[in-house]
């Protein structure tokens, strides 16, 4: 099968896919999956999917499998170099015009074979020495990259461009624009403890490569678009400050939504986009519409009853916030001790008649949190660390309540920058945590956590009043919290994210060196606190957002 025809095959397979025949795409690629370099990543791309969304071991083991099959199958095209030239690996116009057409798309392919490997890599095994092989394989697929987008420089001028070199270009821009905008998120400390010597993040470039691909109509524009969609709808919003790029998300996903209406990726980005706007009616509709639009892939399920436990938590609507969060502590295996830690949070919300109709325990459901409690690459998940120390308060025999779980959790997911969208649904979150604090202070007997509980409520009490545009009240509520950093016992994470969040809110005043001081402070000054990785990605962001060149940091 000559390369054209694999190209157009594929791109048929794509159809298929993102028409939910996901076991359709995989058939029409498995028999050439073996021989011809595109089926082969076509169809080890999905089974790499599958993995990531089911958590399944063995599906993890037949995805790096055929990983390992599809890497062979590029290695066969790819031109085979004497040592030396791979070791001096220098480009050079004299060995571009050696490399044929098949040859140059056997090394992009062989560089996003490997890429996949690795993240596969890092979810299936504990140990350091898996996660150094991994880090020694996104190094080379690096590499692959900077090399072909050096071809891709050297041959711009070239007047025989047909179909084929456009799909050469397309997966060039893919890699160098996602490596680009992947590593410019990474905190500085984060990117030295990777080694990743020589590489450098560029946001800007990182995006537009992006932009460049996903406006193309190569194979991989939707792999472009797709990465973009994620980095507008989650990754700007857990990792970054919440200030997420919606209008050119909408016009991404449009003409794919046109092409697939229902197609059950576009109405979930759909769906997220209306909950990023603040339609979370509209965007309960539109997740039902993808629950229902197959039944395949349960998984997306599953991402949708997420989705929907938070839509339902920003309305307050405890017991349908809890109908999915049950639903994910059942079905989903991707972090059990996060679901019923926050099933118990949100049945913490509940009033007494709800809860007992419910028939769940609280106390055991908190008990259980400790147990479930998973490894990636050998490291605790920070959220699932968080979830475990709150969840200890239920651990002996006289448990102390926790104070609003599901609003300290909505914290961590940078929740209030979403429902900050509504000013009506925040005002009913204030009038909650104000209930909260009345009932905290006229508690006659203190336990050792009463510092730390009125330190939370301060914090969000504080977001809630500046999306509603009552700054002084929220720089009040913020200043309380940092002024008791003595006191806090348990939750030292309180005061670092609230240094952030103040520098935050003095940079929507236009206090630009003020905004500086405290968020350097928020970073600089505090260690071994829970959820700290994220905190220092917040950091990154927002400084960036600051232009404040990370250098002049110690």
């Amino acid at each position: 099968m000559d390369l054209k025809s694999a190209l157009e095959e594929c791109s048929m397979a794509l159809n298929l896919f993102l028409n939910n025949k996901f076991s359709e795409a995989l058939d029409l690629l498995r028999p050439w999956s073996k021989d011809s370099m595109y089926h082969a990543l076509g169809y080890s791309t999905i089974l790499v999917m599958q993995a990531a969304m089911t958590f399944e071991q063995q599906d993890i083991q037949m995805g790096i499998s055929t990983m390992k099959e599809a890497l062979q199958t590029c290695q066969r095209f790819r031109k085979r170099s004497t040592v030396v030239e791979s070791l001096s690996n220098l480009v050079s116009k004299q060995s571009v015009d050696q490399l044929s057409e098949e040859e140059m798309h056997a090394e992009i392919c062989y560089a996003e074979c490997l890429l996949q490997k690795a993240a596969l890599t890092f979810v299936q095994d504990e140990n350091m020495i898996n996660f150094i092989k991994g880090g020694l394989k996104i190094r080379t697929s690096y590499q692959i990259y900077k090399e072909c987008h050096q071809v891709l420089q050297m041959t711009q001028g070239n007047k025989s461009k047909n179909e084929t070199y456009y799909q050469f270009e397309g997966g060039v821009k893919l890699g160098i624009g996602a490596f680009n905008l992947m590593l410019s998120l990474l905190p500085g400390r984060i990117l030295r403890l990777l080694e990743f010597i020589g590489f450098s993040g560029n946001r800007e470039l990182g995006l537009c490569q992006l932009r460049e691909g996903a406006s193309g109509s190569s194979l991989r524009a939707i792999l472009c678009t797709f990465t973009l969609l994620v980095y507008h709808t989650y990754v700007s919003l857990i990792l970054g400050t919440g200030e997420a790029n919606l209008e050119e998300a909408d016009s991404l996903l449009e003409p794919y939504l046109q092409k697939f209406p229902n197609g059950s990726i576009m109405l979930f980005y759909a769906a997220r986009i209306d909950i990023l706007k603040g339609n979370f009616e509209k965007a309960q509709l539109r997740f039902q519409e993808c629950i229902a639009a197959q039944q395949e892939w349960k998984q997306i399920h599953h991402l949708c009853y997420w989705e929907l436990m938070w839509c339902y938590t920003y309305q307050q609507n405890w017991l349908q916030a809890y109908r999915y969060a049950d639903l994910l502590s059942k079905e989903n295996r991707w972090s059990k001790a996060m679901y019923v830690f926050q099933k118990a949070a949100i049945l913490c919300m509940l009033p007494e008649d709800d809860l007992k109709r419910t028939g769940e325990d609280i106390v055991s459901l908190f008990r259980q949190v400790d147990g479930l409690k998973q490894r990636i690459a050998g490291k605790s998940i920070p959220t699932e660390k968080f979830a475990v120390r709150k969840a200890r308060r239920y651990a002996s025999s006289q448990p102390v309540k926790l104070i609003l779980p599901a609003l300290e959790m909505m914290y961590v997911w940078n929740g209030f920058a979403i429902v900050g969208k509504r000013a009506d649904l925040t005002e009913n979150l204030l009038v909650t945590i104000e209930k909260e604090e009345t009932a905290l202070q006229n508690e006659t007997n203190h336990n050792e956590y009463y510092t730390d509980d009125v330190c939370m409520l301060q914090l969000l009490k504080g977001l809630c009043l500046k999306h509603l545009g009552r700054l002084m009240q929220a720089e009040l509520c913020f200043s309380k919290v940092i002024q008791s950093e003595k006191q806090v016992k348990y939750d030292s994470y309180l005061v670092p994210f609230t240094l952030y969040e103040l520098g935050l809110l003095y940079k929507q005043q236009d206090e630009r060196e003020k905004a500086i001081r405290y968020i350097e402070t928020a970073k600089n000054n505090y260690k071994e606190y829970s959820m700290e990785s994220r905190l220092h990605f917040r950091i990154h962001a927002a400084l960036d957002s600051l232009k404040v060149s990370p250098a002049s940091t110690p």
